[in-house]
């Protein structure tokens, strides 16, 4: 049926099609359809991908202010039904532990039901995916409905269960990263490339960080520490572009809803910019970053340690192979019963959020010093504008409830990391290491109440540069990176401290990365993921280690040469994805590989035209379209551990062959690597 567009001028009515209207322009038809293709191959230019990541940091723009805007609205209701129940202490707890009970029975188990990859950060898994490994169903479609749903009810519990959203937005990105890149390759026709993919997957993660923190400089410098081994130059523009528009996004529709009047950073300090600090508090700040360092050591050590014990507990163990909801909903109701305001958490700042808690946190006056001569009684709500007083209280003064704050939430987040739902852990580390510089802070202030002399001049202590020093050199000691001490500046918006939170992020780092694995590396290890671990003072002791001391000499290879028979047996033997083809079984010059599903289908499919009694040979089926593979890359048995190592991490491979004068001679994987580079970093006792 054709299409009727209208009446044709000066006729009585009769309509006019589609095709009549453009038949007389065949020109105008031709240069229309010429223009529509060069704009789709413009469009779609395989070399260019500037669409494709304005479109990524966008979308994950608009999701991540959609889920803040809706978690918003549910943590206003909580908060307006803790108010409203009265003045009864059961209405009350009950109305501050049911809520949170739920929402995280709720996000376990509907998370969990739909698929089991949507718990925990994803980072770990992610890390190990841009590594080389290939994890089945974990980018699927589904995984992130189920990752969305359950952030944000993990999330709506506010700050009783004290989660971020940093990882889950990281796995988000990535996955929508994922599904573009198949529209994209559906499109265009275009063959299915890896490398470009894995460039594509270390982009969107930095589009995860910074649309959570509308931070695109460190949201890509930290990606790269903390999910890369090797970084390739070519994809930073990549990273920054995609980066910089989601955190453009983000930012623009905070305007448009009226939150802010202009693009501003997330937590607005006001330090002092002439003298923002003394030169011998650069003393104070490297100490700050020692205690944090020593600190973040203890932390994971013990979160690992606590992992390992819910693992093998016998109940506990139990209770998360049969009903991770029942978990979850205990776990809530033992965090929710410690942050009741009314019980201790009147102790803990438990009535602010997680923003709130660095808005205050970083307030540059000492509070030591404005309740030293006074003792202002505990509010009865929180009061906007003086929300340091939620840090206060009679009973404990600044240091007793920052202490506190410290040592519950300490093993509070461990607990909470055993939870089988979607969250984030970074956030929290990042206020931890804010109170710490805090306490260290107020101390100082008492300390030196006039400030520290330098030069003739005094100036005042700020605890909120010491805040913020503790919050970058913390976090970035547990996840091992020093980005974080440039994603602090991005969140406050000053740069005055950029020396001594710098020189407090190394002296952190050094002390972290020197005796504990990192969070992420960490939890890798817990759930057994395939991983290369790092070759500690690898330039000394891994040179005189060659691969002939650690590779697989258990090589089985298939000749061209070979009787189909045996290649049958061989197949049929063994489960290896694909077989060294060798020239001839005497010889064994290694020429190439077969795939082991292509080679099966090859034996099953006999050409006609061979005759019945005929030896066949391995040979002949290859002639008859069984693809090989060529081997590009080999190891001699001379080379080294460490050149062994940077080939694998570099580019991402699984296994190669060992050839000596062409012969291949054995194999080396994953296995073997990590076994070698455990014998060196742990050697054997002397018999």
């Amino acid at each position: 049926m054709e299409e009727l567009v209208g009446l044709r001028e000066g006729s009585s009515g009769k309509p006019v099609t589609l095709q009549e209207l453009w038949g007389p322009c065949p020109h105008l038809r031709r240069g229309i359809r010429r223009a529509l293709e060069w704009l789709k191959e413009r469009l779609f230019r395989v070399g260019e991908d500037w669409y494709f990541l304005m479109a990524l940091g966008v979308l994950m723009a608009l999701i991540s202010y959609a889920m803040n805007f809706a978690i918003g609205r549910v943590v206003r209701a909580h908060k307006w039904l803790y108010r409203e129940v009265g003045d009864g202490h059961l209405l009350r707890y009950l109305s501050w532990t049911v809520y949170p009970v739920a929402l995280l029975s709720f996000s376990s188990g509907f998370s969990q039901s739909i698929t089991p990859f949507s718990g925990g950060s994803g980072l770990p898994e992610l890390k190990t995916m841009l590594s080389g490994v290939v994890l089945e169903d974990y980018l699927d479609i589904k995984n992130f409905g189920a990752k969305v749903v359950g952030l944000s009810c993990t999330l709506a519990t506010g700050s009783t269960i004290f989660l971020g959203k940093v990882g889950p937005f990281v796995h988000l990105s990535v996955m929508i990263a994922t599904y573009l890149g198949r529209i994209r390759t559906k499109t265009i026709g275009e063959s299915e490339n890896k490398a470009k993919e894995i460039e594509m997957l270390a982009a969107a993660a930095a589009v995860g960080v910074a649309t959570v923190f509308a931070a695109p400089f460190s949201g890509v410098l930290f990606s790269i520490e903390v999910m890369s081994s090797h970084f390739s130059v070519w994809n930073y523009w990549r990273g920054f572009f995609a980066a910089t528009c989601g955190a453009f996004m983000f930012r623009l529709l905070a305007v448009f809803n009226s939150e802010q009047e202009t693009i501003t950073s997330i937590y607005k300090t006001s330090f002092r910019v002439d003298v923002p600090f003394d030169l011998p508090e650069i003393f104070f700040f490297v100490a700050l970053g020692a205690i944090c360092g020593v600190l973040s050591c203890a932390y994971l050590s013990c979160q690992r340690n606590f992992v390992r014990f819910i693992k093998t507990n016998r109940y506990t163990s139990k209770l998360l192979a049969t009903s991770k909801p029942l978990y979850a909903a205990l776990v809530a109701l033992v965090l929710a019963s410690v942050t009741y305001p009314p019980g201790v958490g009147r102790f803990m700042a438990s009535r602010l959020s997680m923003a709130k808690m660095g808005q205050t946190l970083f307030d540059n006056n000492s509070w030591a010093l404005m309740t030293r001569n006074s003792s202002p009684p505990w509010p009865a709500e929180p009061d906007p504008q003086n929300l340091w007083l939620e840090w206060y209280h009679p009973q404990f003064t600044i240091f007793g409830t920052l202490a506190f704050f410290l040592v519950m939430k300490f093993w509070m987040l461990i607990l909470a990391t055993t939870i089988p739902m979607p969250a984030g852990y970074f956030m929290p580390i990042f206020i931890i290491g804010a109170v710490i510089g805090r306490l260290l802070g107020e101390a100082l202030a008492v300390a030196f109440p006039e400030g520290i002399v330098a030069g003739g001049e005094v100036n005042p202590i700020m605890p909120g540069g010491y805040a913020l020093a503790g919050a970058a050199a913390f976090s970035g000691a547990v996840t091992h990176s020093i980005s974080t001490a440039l994603l602090a500046f991005e969140l406050t918006g000053q740069i005055v401290h950029a020396l001594p939170v710098l020189m407090a992020v190394l002296a952190a780092n050094a002390i972290s990365q020197n005796c504990q694995p990192s969070f992420y590396d960490g939890t890798i290890m817990a759930k057994k993921l395939p991983y290369l671990p790092w070759i500690r003072g690898r330039k000394i002791g891994s040179y005189p280690v060659t691969v002939e001391h650690f590779m697989n000499c258990t090589l089985t290879t298939l000749a061209k040469d070979m009787p189909l028979e045996e290649v049958v047996k061989v197949v049929t033997s063994t489960d290896v994805a694909q077989y060294p083809l060798v020239e001839t079984r005497e010889s064994q010059i290694l020429v190439g590989t077969v795939e082991r599903t292509r080679l099966m289908q090859a034996l099953q499919t006999e050409p006609a035209s061979w005759a019945l009694g005929q030896q066949r040979f391995l040979q002949d089926i290859l002639a008859g379209g069984c693809p090989t593979q060529p081997v590009t890359l080999q190891l001699s048995p001379e080379t080294s551990l460490y050149q062994t190592h940077s080939l694998f991490e570099l580019l991402t491979l699984q296994t190669l062959f060992v050839t000596s004068r062409g012969r291949a001679v054995g194999s080396v994987s994953w296995v073997e690597l990590k076994k070698a580079i455990s014998t060196l970093v742990n050697p054997p006792a002397p018999k």
